[in-house]
């Protein structure tokens, strides 16, 4: 069960041994694997869809139910209740309202001599969603990976889910992909859903940019794919990292650890805390609280594996374990927790205070919940509008501007050895040095 440790060495060793759960030597492997079934999905399209599916999901489709149709889109308004239906808008509309405040403006500076500078945004042309799915629902999913691109106005926007066991998808999940804005919904799920979604089939359309998490099969297919598309990240096992007081509620803090583990058996929940009987009573917490857990085997397993538990001297031995962990998720249960926000560098979200779940940020606060993992907060941020979007630069130089940085340029030009280079701009200064007699 969960582990108390004191040593900073100790806590540090074990973190980053946490941190790294994922790169184990079967994922050499797996990789293989992944490859091999993108290669056959860019050759054979929807056949080697329909072949994977068959081998992988034990589900024989043909190419007409690849896609979802209409009326099973309508159907699945009928099936879903009231409360959740207007959940779902509710998020919907909350994560819009985010992401617009966050919405990059293309803009132009005018200069000295007419020099033009600037950059414009625009979307890409099709952004395909990854849904996990299969016996798992996932709407919250949806709206995060859908709602952003919808706000960048991207003009199709196609989604690619795992089928259940019937061959149906979840109503929750169709009912959230059109309220998000999703066109296209296909029936197809794992590393061969991505290598559609790259590469395109005579079903499922080829498009620009491809977001949302998946296992590990989906992790390796986005990364082998990156630079035919683009990709939101690469995701890993989800994770939460806690600091708290002697403020803090054990009950609280124990429930956000099994939130987190949850999850998958892989999921890592992590608390520094600077009170050592709370340490104490989050260890019994966790134990009640999985007595009669629903997923007790699955989140068991998580806790045992990866979780832990941190006794540090202070608040800013707990922020810099924390730095060095860079969490997906960080949890600030301190009585002051602006003042420890100054001290955290690296965290893909932040939620501050006793009344602030990490479930609020799961479903509709606002802020995007794909987010960086395995330490990949230190570089990466969670996904937004900037995912859809991309951005070109804007230069005009009038004849005056030009001829005021000739020599510069020229000096440069002779430096790099490249004489063309220079001679596009001297020609056009010095229109004479374009007759080609020397």
């Amino acid at each position: 069960m969960l582990r108390i440790i004191h040593q900073r060495a100790e806590a540090l060793t074990e973190l980053r041994r946490i941190c790294d759960r994922t790169h184990d030597d079967q994922v050499v492997h797996k990789e293989a694997t992944v490859r091999e079934v993108l290669q056959a999905v860019k050759r054979q399209g929807d056949r080697a869809l329909l072949h994977y599916t068959e081998e992988f999901d034990q589900l024989t489709l043909k190419p007409e139910d690849l896609r979802v149709s209409g009326s099973e889109l309508e159907a699945a308004y009928q099936q879903v209740s009231k409360e959740l239906l207007d959940a779902i808008k509710l998020a919907c509309k909350q994560v819009e309202a985010f992401h617009r405040q966050r919405v990059p403006k293309s803009w132009v500076q005018f200069g000295e001599n007419e020099v033009v500078l600037g950059k414009r945004y625009t979307p890409v042309d099709r952004a395909g969603l990854y849904v996990p799915g299969g016996r798992a629902s996932y709407p919250s999913t949806v709206i995060m990976n859908a709602v952003p691109a919808k706000v960048a106005q991207v003009p199709r926007i196609a989604m690619v889910t795992p089928p259940r066991p019937d061959k149906t998808i979840n109503p929750a999940v169709l009912v959230a992909a059109q309220e998000a804005g999703v066109q296209e919904i296909y029936r197809v799920g794992g590393a061969q859903a991505i290598g559609a979604l790259a590469y395109g089939t005579e079903t499922v359309p080829k498009v620009d940019v491809i977001s949302g998490p998946g296992n590990i099969y989906v992790t390796l297919a986005k990364k082998l794919v990156y630079g035919t598309v683009g990709i939101d990240s690469l995701a890993g096992p989800s994770e939460v990292l806690i600091i708290a007081d002697s403020h803090a509620n054990p009950v609280h803090v124990a429930v956000d650890m099994l939130a987190q583990a949850e999850h998958d058996p892989m999921a890592a929940a992590i608390l520094l805390t600077t009170d050592p009987d709370l340490a104490i009573n989050v260890v019994a917490e966790v134990k009640q609280q999985l007595l009669n857990h629903p997923r007790r085997l699955l989140t068991e397993k998580a806790i045992a594996h990866y979780g832990l538990v941190v006794v540090v001297d202070s608040l800013e031995a707990a922020a810099d374990l924390s730095n060095e962990f860079a969490p997906e998720h960080l949890e600030l249960e301190v009585e002051d927790p602006w003042s420890l926000l100054e001290q955290i560098r690296h965290a893909g979200a932040i939620f501050l205070g006793s009344s602030t779940p990490e479930a609020v940020g799961d479903y509709l606060a606002g802020p995007n919940h794909t987010l960086p993992t395995s330490g990949s907060a230190r570089y990466a941020s969670a996904l937004s509008v900037e995912t859809f979007l991309k951005h070109s630069s804007l230069i005009q130089y009038s004849p005056q501007a030009l001829q005021n940085v000739a020599g510069a340029i020229d000096a440069l030009t002779e430096a790099e050895g490249l004489p063309s280079h220079g001679d596009s701009v001297r020609f056009r200064v010095y229109p004479d040095k374009a007759n080609h007699d020397g």
